[in-house]
């Protein structure tokens, strides 16, 4: 397992534990306290429990090595984890949605007070482990560390609306009382938005969409650099967890002998891989130079 994947599945690990703490207290505080916003922050962070699990599973499975029925690894099932995580997003919020349209039409008593200490507590531990986990996911690369994180800041998001909804319920007095509700049911909004954008990542991983322009660039240019490659013609390259696989033609001189061509494909595999240490693998198709006449 590598050092990236292992930085990775530390930071799901202590989501899961952070998270697991905050759904205990957030529900018993919003049950005690009256206030609905706060039990959809419960239920937001129960589903980043379960999502920290998926993310966790999603990594242990994408460090295997590959093997005969998986020859280009098990890379795909980060991306998998990715996309679940997503998905689960959008799930919570439609369900913290339903029931925040049906506390709005059932009248409840005013939020306690001390509520929005706990709130405030719950805002800095979250914004503190999205930074952190964040900040591991783009150092990584990893699709599902960086959507783990995201899902870090929506149950930010819900607490913050959470907060504003007790407050203007408690600012406001008697008839205000539904203001938590409408909180959650905006949070519930802002929620399902972030899970359908976050979607897009790892399903563009999943479908072999091109990388970044700053990887393809720097495994064409690595490629052009080395001596005897007379020119690029096609380059395509695939993300497969934290890693990529590449596939390139290059042209080389016509009467240059097998042995030496293969040779100088190696010489490629190499520059690539020095160059972009992400890369994991290199096909290199070596085809004849043609001088262009015009």
């Amino acid at each position: 397992m590598s050092q990236e994947f292992r930085q990775v599945i530390r930071s799901a690990q202590v989501g899961l534990f952070v998270n697991a703490v905050l759904a205990l207290i957030k529900l018993v505080a919003g049950i005690v306290g009256n206030t609905y916003a706060l039990v959809a922050d419960a239920v937001e962070s129960t589903a980043d429990v379960f999502a920290s699990l998926v993310v966790w599973g999603g990594l242990r499975v994408a460090t295997r090595d590959p093997d005969e029925d998986y020859p280009f690894g098990y890379g795909k099932a980060e991306s998998v984890a990715a996309a679940v995580v997503s998905m689960m997003l959008v799930a919570a919020a439609i369900g913290i949605a339903f029931e925040a349209v049906r506390e709005i039409r059932t009248p409840h008593k005013t939020p306690a007070p001390w509520t929005l200490l706990v709130l405030v507590a719950v805002l800095f531990v979250k914004f503190v482990l999205f930074r952190r986990t964040l900040a591991i996911g783009q150092a990584t690369g990893s699709t599902a560390g960086k959507t783990d994180a995201w899902h870090h800041l929506s149950d930010a998001i819900t607490s913050a609306a959470a907060f504003i909804g007790i407050s203007i319920a408690l600012w406001g007095g008697p008839g205000w009382e539904q203001a938590d509700d409408w909180a959650a049911l905006f949070a519930a909004t802002v929620i399902c938005y972030n899970g359908i954008v976050l979607l897009r990542s790892p399903l563009h991983d999943l479908m072999d969409k091109m990388p970044g322009e700053e990887v393809i660039t720097a495994v064409r240019s690595a490629a052009a650099e080395v001596p005897s490659v007379k020119a690029v013609e096609k380059l395509s390259a695939r993300k497969a967890g934290l890693v990529y696989y590449v596939d390139i033609h290059v042209q080389a001189d016509p009467s240059m002998s097998l042995h030496d061509a293969h040779e100088l494909s190696g010489a490629v595999k190499s520059a690539i891989r020095r160059r972009v240490p992400g890369v994991a693998g290199v096909l290199v198709h070596m085809e004849p130079f043609a001088e262009q006449t015009s």
